[in-house]
Order: C-alpha cells, then sequence, then structure tokens
C-alpha cells in the first residue's frame, strides 16, 4: 500500500490557492475599473464600504480566460454569484428550470385560492 505524502499534498494546495489568489486579484482590480460598482442582476449598489460583497463571474466559468476588455466578465453580489453557480451545478445535474416547461419546478402554488377568498371576504 502506498502512503500519502500529506507535507506534498499541503504544499500543492497552498501553491494552488496562491496562484488563483494571485489571478483573481489581477482581473477583479480591473473588472472593478471597468465596470460600475452595481449588481448586473438583482441591480444592488456597492461603496468603498461593502465592495467586498461586489463578484467577478466569468460568464463563460473559465477563470483563466481574462480578455483586457472585460467581455467574459459580469460584477454580481455574493448572493447572485452563488445563485448563478447553483443554476450551472443543476443545468450540469440534468435539472431544469420550471418556466421551459420540462419539469424540475415547484408545483405547489399557495396563493391558488387568494382571489376567491378576497371577493368573499367583502
Amino acid at each position: 500500500m502506498k502512503t500519502i505524502d500529506h507535507d506534498k499534498l499541503d504544499r500543492i494546495v497552498v501553491t494552488a490557492r496562491q496562484a488563483a489568489d494571485t489571478r483573481a486579484e489581477g482581473y477583479r482590480e480591473r473588472a472593478l475599473k471597468i465596470y460600475p460598482w452595481i449588481c448586473g442582476r438583482c441591480g444592488r449598489e456597492f461603496t468603498p464600504a461593502n465592495l467586498r460583497e461586489l463578484t467577478v463571474h466569468h460568464r463563460d466559468h473559465n477563470h483563466d480566460n481574462n480578455p483586457a476588455d472585460g467581455s467574459n466578465w459580469e460584477l454580481l453580489c455574493l448572493y447572485c454569484h452563488d445563485n448563478e453557480h447553483q443554476k450551472q451545478i443543476e443545468a450540469d445535474r440534468g435539472y431544469t428550470d420550471a418556466r421551459d416547461g420540462r419539469g424540475g419546478g415547484a408545483t405547489h402554488n399557495p396563493f391558488a385560492g387568494l382571489q376567491g377568498l378576497l371577493k368573499n371576504g367583502k
């Protein structure tokens, strides 16, 4: 049985994280200079006080694709960024959006009888 060199694995992980952090700093700074500090999905505005909550999303999900014009980026708040990646995970697993007619969404409508109740309560 082969033994695992945990020190070597730790060094590999640290090196990979440092490289990712360095790469992210470069495109993040460029994206923040190019684009207004507004979430591209929900429209939330950001200031220097909360700018850490604004992320750079890669439209093609390739973090190495960083054109100088920023055409592969969009600024998203943490919540919208997480939602975008969750949609990608679900698509990869074969889940679909209920709006496209192929199922996968919620079927319960909690307000289905609301209009009738409002008419009867006049």
